[in-house]
């Protein structure tokens, strides 16, 4: 029978010891009570607690975390909006008793104050502002939330709006509006291509209608110089040039007629085509040459009368 109560003695005493020995994790620290009074703050390590007089009330995490907030709101031109806003926050080791006796919920909290300033800030704004000044909104937010929990023993290391879901109807029309302006900018770089390709054309074509007339010009002018040579030949035999002229123009032709008949399906037709179409085309040039050196020689000889006037009035001593 003693040896009994003694084992079970050794027993309560094991167990006694036991529950006195406690470890405290990294980045955590342990709230250690008294009768229910606060006693101390135990960090990382192995501690030792007197059995059932102390207690560990909690344990208060001291790596960062985040708590994801889904706020939803209207802008200032009427469109609701929903969005995700992630803090970032951490309890200050100096401010451990703070974090564990002077705040219930601190997520709670966190979620109240994110709220509010979402909910004062995005009415000032319209849809499109509030995508381009989302980093205005987180900082107003950590802002408000540093200034309420620092008090509390936490710190705000961070705040990010990271996601803008406005409503579906408006998410639509602003798919629509963007597809519009990308196919109006388009449709402006296609019509400038083909500004570009049409003038590209009509310089292209200016140039060939200048080179085309400049082979024209050559042509005529080696079509001249070989007529002054064809005359010059047959001078040189005995034949003046009157009939030199017309040997050419009837030689001319009927060559031409005959490299009309040698095309088969030749819609040509050459007028005058009579024989006597060659003489009466030169007997008209004659006509007109011999008419227009007399008009020169008679307007000629009215120059000269009148130079001739001119110097006799300008003698001296003639009045």
């Amino acid at each position: 029978m003693g040896s009994f109560v003694s084992i079970f003695i050794v027993v309560i005493v094991f167990f006694i010891i036991v529950s006195g020995i406690f470890t405290v994790k990294q980045q955590t620290a342990a709230i250690v009570e008294r009768f229910g009074k606060f006693l101390s703050i135990r960090n990382s390590g192995l501690h030792f607690k007197i059995p059932v007089f102390d207690k560990i009330a909690g344990r208060i995490n001291l790596k960062i975390q985040q708590l994801d907030v889904n706020v939803e709101t209207k802008t200032k031109d009427d469109v609701f909006v929903h969005l995700k806003v992630s803090v970032q926050y951490q309890v200050t080791r100096a401010k451990v008793y703070d974090a564990f006796y002077k705040l219930e919920s601190p997520s709670a909290q966190i979620t109240s104050y994110v709220f509010d300033v979402v909910r004062a800030e995005v009415p000032k704004m319209k849809l499109d502002d509030v995508f381009e000044r989302k980093d205005d909104i987180a900082n107003a937010v950590k802002t408000e939330l540093n200034d309420a929990m620092l008090d509390y023993g936490y710190d705000i290391i961070r705040t990010l709006v990271t996601d803008i879901d406005p409503d579906e109807k408006v998410k639509d029309s602003m798919n629509r509006i963007n597809a519009s302006e990308r196919e109006k900018v388009a449709a402006e770089f296609e019509g400038e291509a083909e500004r570009i390709k049409i003038v590209a054309v009509a310089r292209a074509e200016a140039e060939s209608k200048r080179l085309q007339g400049q082979g024209i010009a050559d042509q005529r002018r080696e079509i001249a110089r070989g007529l002054e040579e064809s005359v010059e030949v047959l001078n040189n035999v005995g034949i003046n040039s009157q009939e030199a002229s017309a040997l050419i123009v009837v030689t001319q032709h009927y060559d031409t007629l005959q490299s009309v008949g040698s095309q088969t399906n030749s819609n040509l037709i050459l007028l005058p085509n009579a024989p006597e179409a060659g003489s009466n085309m030169l007997n008209d040039m004659i006509a007109s040459f011999t008419a227009s050196s007399q008009i020169g020689e008679e307007m000629k000889k009215q120059n000269e009368r009148k130079e001739r006037r001119a110097l006799e009035d300008g003698k001296p001593g003639k009045k």
